[in-house]
Parts: C-alpha cells; structure tokens; sequence
C-alpha cells in the first residue's frame, strides 16, 4: 500500500511518514541554495504560557511545536501553524531557520533534491544542569553520520585558560536568566546567528 502523503501545493515539498519522527517535510522538487522555502507560523504566545502547554513530566520524549523568537515571544505551531511544524531535526541539515523581523523562515542551506526530507537543527537549549537522562530525553533519531545523539545544542567545547594582554581584555557575554524550562521552547535559539550565513547564500 503507497504511502500516505498530504500534498502542499504552495511549497516545494510535501508531508509523509518519516523515518525520523513521525511525519515529515520532503521536497518534490530541486530546490536551490539559499532558497526561502518556508515561514514557520502558529499562535504568537509567552514562553511560560509555552511550558504550561507542554508539561515534560508527562512526555515519554521530548516533543512540542513551540520555537522562540526572543526572550519574551514563542510560535506554537500547533495552535493556527502551517506545515512547517512538520519539518523535523537533523544533526547535519540541509535547511537553516533564520529569524528576520520577529518573524521564522527556513531556507535551504545546499542543494535539496526532490524526495529528499527537509531538516534543520533544533539546537534546543543546553545547560550547565543538563544530565544523562535529560540527554536521553532530548534524544536524536536523525540517523546521519555526524548525529550527536541528541537534539539538544552542541556542548561547548573547554579551553585551558590564557593569559589576557593588558591591551586587549575580553569581556564575555552571560545569559540573565530565562523562562522556566527554557530549553523546552528554545528551538531558535541560535537562530539569529545563522542569519548571516543565509545572508552570505542568498547574495
């Protein structure tokens, strides 16, 4: 029996059963580099609202559809979304999300042939409190080469410590806190900073 599959005549892919997580986003045609593929939408809502919506303790697995937008702005998918929602992680992607005027757009970051299943990396908050179990939570099913197990962001490699030039004294940034469960809602968290590279893809 074919698989089951919902066309989406406006965007360059469609939705299927998906080896990754349950259903997915695959292209049905070639679609270029830099290319703006989609807008990620849902109801506009706070990030406490976000975590009372989707309470971990009862997840087996970690799964919303909630993507922050800053500090104080999270997108549910769920609520009013599009087919966005169901463009799943990878650990090596071919899309980047990218966040231009308070608003989420995905792009591709190569080139994406058709049936190929589209997939960013959701770098969902990491943090210094974060265990094995919670590593296990955020569990990765991409499957690709270069999976690191877990959709949580990459861990921040340590450096032995240098000696500072008098001249040229390095101030590092902080974080000043955050909603409870952050990591829950922090899909784009890095995504600001991806914003240059798509930039650099377009031109």
């Amino acid at each position: 029996m074919p698989a089951r599959t919902r066309q989406t005549p406006d965007y360059p892919f469609e939705i299927r059963r998906s080896a990754i997580q349950g259903r997915g986003a695959f292209a049905t045609r070639r679609i270029r580099p830099g290319q703006r593929i989609i807008e990620y939408t849902g109801e506009r809502i706070t990030p406490e609202e976000g975590d009372r919506r989707y309470e971990e303790d009862g997840m087996g697995r970690h799964h919303t559809f909630l993507f922050t937008v800053d500090e104080e702005t999270c997108v549910d998918g769920k609520k009013g979304g599009n087919e966005s929602r169901y463009i799943n992680h990878s650990c090596d992607p071919n899309c980047e999300a990218v966040i231009e005027d308070g608003r989420i757009w995905i792009y591709a970051k190569r080139s994406i042939q058709p049936g190929a299943e589209l997939a960013y990396d959701y770098q969902y908050e990491r943090t210094p409190q974060h265990t094995k179990e919670d590593e296990e939570f955020y569990r990765c099913l991409c499957g690709t080469a270069k999976c690191r197990g877990t959709i949580l962001a990459p861990a921040k490699k340590t450096r032995a410590p240098r000696k500072a030039s008098p001249k040229k004294a390095s101030a590092k940034k902080t974080n000043s806190g955050g909603a409870k469960k952050a990591a829950k809602a922090s899909k784009a968290a890095k995504a600001t900073k991806a914003t240059k590279a798509a930039k650099r893809s377009r031109a």
